[in-house]
């Protein structure tokens, strides 16, 4: 009998267990086993309340195989502090590694207090914003981190209105105006570079940041088996790009080979079907490509040719 080879790469640890309540198709239980699997057992992990809270620790069961604190919406960066403050008094800061995490409503907007002080105090503790571009737990409303145009439960489309009146928060850079030593984003579309940037910031000393793309199925409403397809087109047309920042300077970012129209992006989803509906959509979906040309332009993702 032949026995089945992997690539120990590709050997997955199970630090985020199977068997949790979220979605299908859920990007941010994905995201977060990725995440745990780039960083290995020796770490303490805190979570804000959200939706990675709910699904992976219904009592009496818990999805985390490392430590893991549930805290309140708002402090999982200050928590995160405690903890880091607590091993490095021990002597146990070289041994473990903490990890703080929140959805985009705990990093932008209710979290961003207390991340901003974690930042500033210069905690040896990465940051991971899962992004969902909403407050998916509560309802599907609006956060800082909604894009332009998605229709919401809280900018909701209608006759007068094209969804989302606001730009995306651009918390990466909120984040390099603290001066830490490390930023980056990442996506669910591309797991090695995900684990890539998890390793780097976690051999890096003093505060990290990292924000990584997932997609929330249940809130965009698309199917669930496009996933990984929508990660990799937001990345495709510079809507979402992938770039890391060490000592403020931006050292790496993914080249687009071929740049793909937003529209194939926004088509697939429900939270989006307004402005292809509606004549104003038009105009809001010119709007949404400028802002991805804007990006292109910004962080030189065109693949230069030959």
């Amino acid at each position: 009998m032949l026995e089945k080879k992997v690539s120990p790469r590709l050997e997955m640890s199970h630090l985020f267990a199977s068997g949790h309540s979220a979605c299908s198709g859920c990007g941010e239980a994905l995201a977060a086993r990725l995440v745990l699997w780039a960083a290995g057992p020796d770490v303490i992990a805190t979570s804000a309340t959200g939706c990675l809270e709910v699904f992976s620790s219904n009592y009496p069961n818990s999805a985390w195989e490392v430590p893991w604190i549930h805290s309140l919406f708002e402090n999982s960066a200050a928590i995160a502090s405690g903890v880091e403050a607590a091993l490095r008094v021990t002597g146990k800061l070289d041994q473990v590694r903490v990890i703080a995490q929140a959805g985009d409503g705990g990093t932008a907007d209710i979290g961003l207090q207390a991340l901003s002080g974690m930042l500033e105090r210069g905690h040896d503790v990465l940051f991971v914003c899962y992004d969902n571009e909403a407050y998916m737990n509560t309802g599907v409303q609006r956060s800082g981190l909604t894009p332009l145009g998605a229709h919401t439960g809280t900018s909701p489309s209608g006759q007068t209105s094209s969804g989302n009146p606001n730009l995306k928060k651009d918390m990466p850079q909120i984040a390099l105006a603290h001066r830490i030593p490390y930023v980056a984003t990442a996506s669910v579309g591309y797991p090695f570079d995900l684990e890539k940037k998890v390793k780097k910031a976690l051999s890096i000393r003093g505060p990290k940041y990292m924000q990584i793309f997932s997609n929330c199925p249940l809130g965009w409403r698309h199917d669930p088996s496009e996933t990984i397809t929508l990660a990799k087109l937001a990345v495709e047309t510079g809507l979402f790009p992938l770039y890391e920042y060490e000592d403020g300077q931006l050292v790496s970012a993914r080249r687009i080979a071929s740049k793909k129209p937003v529209e194939d992006y926004l088509r697939p989803q429900g939270r989006y079907g307004h402005l292809f509906a509606q004549e104003s959509g038009v105009e809001m979906v010119a709007r949404i490509q400028a802002q991805a040309d804007v990006n292109i332009e910004r962080y030189g993702l065109m693949a230069k040719k030959e």
